[in-house]
C-alpha cells in the first residue's frame, strides 16, 4: 500500500484485494477490520446453518427440540460418498436412565437397513450419563458415508433408546447419497 498526500487530506492506494480488506476507512479514522470480519462470519455461519426438516417417528421417552447435519446447504442433505457428517439432535428427555444406544437405518424402499455408526453408546456422544428427567441433551454424533454406498435417495432414521428400550428420540429426515 502506498500513501498518496493531496492537500490536507490522505488518500491510500490499494494494489491488492487484500490490502483493500484490511484498511476501511470511514470519516478518517480506521475500522477494525478483524471485528468487522468476526462478526460477518458469525452473520454467515446463523445464516447458512439451519435445521434440517425432520419427522418425529416416535419419541415416548423424550420431546426433540431441534435436528442439524453439517455440513448440509441444501435439503434433502446431500451426503457424499467417503465423507463424514456431523449429526446435533436437541432433545428434552421425559425420564431417567442410567444408559443410551443409538441405532441408525436407512430406509430403502420401505425396508430399514442397519446403518453402522462410529460411536452407539449414546453416554459418549455428547450426553453425560445418567440422564436426568425434564433435562436439555444435546446429542452429536457423526454418520459417515462409505465410498461403497450406492448413489440413492433414502430416509434415514436415528434413534437414540433409554434402559427400557425407549426412544428418548425417533427422527426421520431424507438424504441423498451422491458421489
Amino acid at each position: 500500500m502506498r500513501e498518496i498526500k493531496s492537500g490536507k487530506q490522505r488518500a491510500f492506494s490499494l494494489r491488492t484485494p487484500t490490502e483493500a480488506l484490511l484498511r476501511v476507512t470511514e470519516k478518517g479514522r480506521n475500522m477494525d477490520v478483524r471485528i468487522a470480519l468476526i462478526v460477518s462470519l458469525c452473520l454467515m455461519g446463523f445464516t447458512c446453518a439451519e435445521p434440517v426438516k425432520y419427522k418425529d417417528c416416535g419419541s415416548t421417552s423424550g420431546k426433540v427440540a431441534m435436528v442439524d447435519i453439517s455440513p448440509c446447504a441444501t435439503q434433502p442433505c446431500q451426503l457424499h460418498k467417503g465423507q463424514s457428517y456431523s449429526v446435533n439432535v436437541t432433545f428434552n428427555s421425559a425420564v431417567e436412565s442410567q444408559t443410551s444406544k443409538a441405532l441408525v437405518h436407512g430406509i430403502i424402499a420401505g425396508v430399514p437397513v442397519p446403518f453402522p455408526i462410529p460411536v452407539e453408546d449414546g453416554c459418549k456422544s455428547g450426553i453425560q450419563c445418567p440422564i436426568q428427567k425434564q433435562q436439555n441433551y444435546h446429542y452429536l454424533n457423526s454418520l459417515p458415508v462409505k465410498s461403497e454406498y450406492p448413489a440413492i435417495k433414502l430416509v434415514v432414521e436415528w434413534e437414540l433408546r433409554d434402559d427400557n428400550n425407549k426412544d428418548f428420540f425417533c427422527v426421520c429426515f431424507p438424504v441423498q447419497i451422491v458421489s
